[in-house]
C-alpha cells in the first residue's frame, strides 16, 4: 500500500506535464484554424466582389454540395465524424453566402446611387 501512495505526486506531476503538452498542441492547432479561416474568408470575400460585379448570385448550390461531399470523403479518409465535417462546412458557407448578400446589395446600393447621380446631371444639363 505504501508503494501506490508514494507513486500518486508521480503520475500526478505525470498527468499535469501531459496535460500541457495535450492542450499546448490543441492551442497552435486553434490558431493555425483562425489563420486558415481568416485567408479563407479573405478569398471568399474576393469571390463575393467577382459575384456581385457580374451580376452573379450570391449562392452556388451546385458548387456548396460537390464541396460537401468533398469534404464528408475527406472526413471519412481522416477519421473524422463526416456529419461533423458537413456541418461544419454549412456553417462556413451560410457565412459566406451572407457575406456574399451583403457585398451584392452594397454594389447594387452603389450603382443605383451612381445611376441617380447620372440622370440628375443629366436633368440640369
Amino acid at each position: 500500500m505504501e508503494k501506490a501512495s508514494e507513486d500518486r505526486p508521480e503520475q500526478e506531476a505525470f498527468v499535469r506535464k501531459e496535460l500541457q503538452r495535450l492542450r499546448d498542441s490543441i492551442d497552435n492547432l486553434d490558431a493555425a484554424l483562425v489563420h486558415l479561416l481568416a485567408e479563407r474568408f479573405k478569398c471568399t470575400q474576393e469571390v463575393g466582389r467577382l459575384k456581385a460585379e457580374y451580376e452573379l448570385p450570391p449562392a452556388d448550390p451546385e458548387r456548396e454540395a460537390a464541396q460537401i461531399r468533398r469534404l464528408r470523403a475527406l472526413a471519412e479518409q481522416s477519421k473524422l465524424d463526416p456529419v461533423f465535417a458537413e456541418r461544419f462546412l454549412n456553417f462556413i458557407i451560410a457565412e459566406v453566402v451572407r457575406h456574399h448578400e451583403l457585398i451584392a446589395s452594397n454594389r447594387a446600393a452603389t450603382r443605383a446611387t451612381g445611376l441617380s447621380a447620372v440622370l440628375r446631371a443629366s436633368d440640369r444639363g
